[in-house]
């Protein structure tokens, strides 16, 4: 199977036709939103084609076969068994993540995150007028750590920690060690972990442990997660929560039916069953896909005299550029990759002032179109020089 980069004009897309309108200029080569250009798998298409024909699209329950394929998947892809019960169909992870804060703290409560971090997270806590305790992940030699001893200070003042797992934007796996440690320091200071866990499927030579299987975190974590980002399927808005402890489901629901948000998406239930039962063998294909795109920027990089250092990610198509040896101030290395070498990537410090220096490259396409872009970046740097 090889995976081509599919032309995306016309479909109202936020990667490309919003591209204009983020970077004000039209001849850009987008390489930010984290979708993929890349067909979702046939037996997404077949199942989403088998629906459509059906004439009418209204109100949809969800099935016990949209149950069993979320446990099923669990199971087989993670070791994780769950029950039924535990699972709460959600519109999406962000707007969950929302929900969670309303849940389970208050106005003025402290709520960790790690940054650099997906921006949402941050803005969520804001919004919802949290305080932001961050636990600033550290660097060192190109490689992302937990500071456990500021974790564990500011988990003092904190009721709820957000975990991104793996983590987004660094590509970290974090080791069973780490989340044990995390499990450890939460417990002790009464913390509730809601955990992110959307880029769970696509792990590459670790293994990744969900918060929600450690036996001492079951009854004080929620996770979150979604087909979307694995499957190529983030436009048809359905995820998933599993929460174990029934007084937090409870209060998690009463958020969530507050939001007005409860029926299904039609599309989005046939495209979770189908890749859930069915999308194995695809998955697996389509990360060696990922791996060798990976490979082939990091080795361009490294073979030219660019001042980048990147890391391949543990998980993720994201790779997360240190480029803060340019000697040039954040806005004018964003201008360099807008201006001149006409590349698409997500600013770092989006993702907080730890992301200062850094850029986001979306790697999930084809090969082809890394290939162009690395080709921009370098004509535009010998031009720089």
């Amino acid at each position: 199977m090889t995976f081509e980069a599919i032309d995306r004009s016309g479909t109202y897309t936020t990667k490309y036709d919003d591209a204009v309108k983020k970077f004000g200029t039209e001849d850009l080569l987008p390489l930010w939103v984290a979708d993929m250009d890349l067909a979702s798998p046939q037996c997404v298409r077949e199942a989403l084609q088998q629906r459509a024909e059906h004439p009418i699209y209204g109100y949809t329950a969800y099935p016990e076969r949209y149950y069993d394929a979320i446990a099923g998947w669990m199971q087989k892809r993670f070791g994780w068994e769950i029950k039924q019960e535990w699972i709460v169909p959600c519109y999406g992870v962000v707007p969950s993540i929302n929900f969670a804060i309303e849940a389970y703290s208050n106005e003025g409560d402290g709520i960790l995150i790690q940054t650099p971090l997906y921006p949402p997270f941050a803005s969520s806590v804001k919004h919802r007028k949290r305080k932001v305790l961050d636990n600033t992940l550290l660097y060192e030699n190109s490689r992302y750590s937990i500071d456990f001893e500021d974790f564990e200070k500011k988990a003092k003042e904190a009721v709820l920690f957000l975990l991104c797992s793996p983590h987004n934007p660094t590509g970290r796996v974090w080791d069973e060690e780490e989340l044990e440690r995390l499990v450890e320091l939460c417990i002790a200071n009464d913390v509730l972990i809601v955990s992110d866990e959307i880029h769970a499927d696509i792990v590459y030579d670790k293994t990744h442990h969900i918060i929600g299987s450690f036996e001492k975190m079951k009854e004080k974590c929620v996770v979150f997660n979604a087909p979307s980002k694995t499957f190529n399927v983030a436009g048809l808005n359905t995820s998933y929560a599993i929460i174990p402890n029934e007084r937090l489901r409870k209060k998690y629901l009463i958020e969530q039916a507050r939001s007005g948000i409860s029926n299904g998406n039609p599309f989005g239930i046939e495209a979770l069953m189908s890749a859930y039962e069915a999308g194995d063998a695809w998955l697996e294909t389509l990360k060696k896909h990922l791996q060798a795109n990976i490979a082939y920027v990091k080795s361009f990089i490294e073979s030219h005299p660019f001042p980048i250092r990147v890391n391949g990610p543990e998980a993720t198509y994201l790779m997360w550029l240190d480029c803060r040896d340019w000697g040039v101030s954040h806005s004018e290395l964003v201008d360099f990759f807008v201006k001149k070498a006409k590349l698409g990537l997500n600013d770092g410090l989006s993702f907080g002032k730890a992301g200062e220096g850094f850029m986001r490259l979306n790697i999930g396409t084809s090969r082809a179109v890394l290939e162009e872009a690395m080709k921009r970046l370098s004509c535009a740097y010998k031009e720089k020089i």
